[in-house]
């Protein structure tokens, strides 16, 4: 039997030699404390730098597990590398108003009801009777003209002043909410403009040579 692993009987005398140092030798107490610490076994063995690195690199299980998760250790955020440039925001494309027709429907209202003449004209001088005597004979000709040449219709079929209800998903580019608006649709108020939208323009047809920014022509009497 070699030195290190002493006989049983050995071992009872050590035993009652070390008890007795043990309860009347206070620094041999202290020694015998540091000595359970280093040299019982803990619940975890401790493991060196190479054992270290070789847990690191423990693959993952069946159930895609880390090993942390096995032992209740908090798992390492995933070094996800640099990320992606954010997609560019799409330009936004704007589509340019025709100027002839916008030339031909003041062309119109004009010859039906003198509207370029009437917004043109200077009202500072004349009276409430007069601009109200003018403005019956442009509503009369241009209200002619747009129903002559555009089909109109209102946008909300209730009647203003109801109560209605704007369901999530609404098209915002058809009902404006004003007034007091906090979080998102479903939104209940009074209806008080029932919004108008075109259905159909029919502008009169123009020749090649025709110069559309000529309202109406010059008038000279002789």
């Amino acid at each position: 039997m070699s030195e290190s692993s002493p006989s049983f009987f050995s071992r009872i005398f050590l035993a009652w030699i070390a008890f007795f140092r043990t309860l009347f030798d206070p620094q041999f107490a202290a020694g015998v404390v540091e000595l359970g610490r280093t040299a019982l076994p803990s619940s975890e063995p401790r493991l060196g730098p190479h054992h270290e690195a070789q847990r690191e690199s423990r693959p993952l299980d069946s159930q895609g597990r880390s090993p942390q998760a096995h032992s209740g250790e908090p798992a390492r955020a995933p070094d996800d590398g640099p990320k992606p440039p954010e997609a560019a925001p799409q330009p936004v494309v704007l589509r340019e108003a025709t100027p002839d027709a916008a030339c031909q429907l003041l062309a119109v209202l004009q010859r039906e009801g003198r509207f370029v003449d009437f917004v043109m004209e200077s009202l500072d001088a004349a009276d409430d009777a007069d601009v109200g005597a003018a403005a019956r004979v442009v509503h009369d000709g241009c209200r002619k003209a747009i129903a002559e040449h555009i089909d109109i219709e209102s946008i909300r079929s209730e009647q203003e002043g109801e109560t209605i209800t704007l369901e999530q998903g609404f098209d915002a580019s058809r009902v404006r909410v004003t007034g007091r608006v906090t979080g998102e649709a479903p939104f209940t108020g009074t209806l008080s403009h029932k919004g108008w939208r075109v259905r159909r323009v029919t502008l009169p047809s123009m020749s090649k040579d025709h110069d559309a920014t000529v309202l109406t022509p010059a008038e000279v009497e002789l």
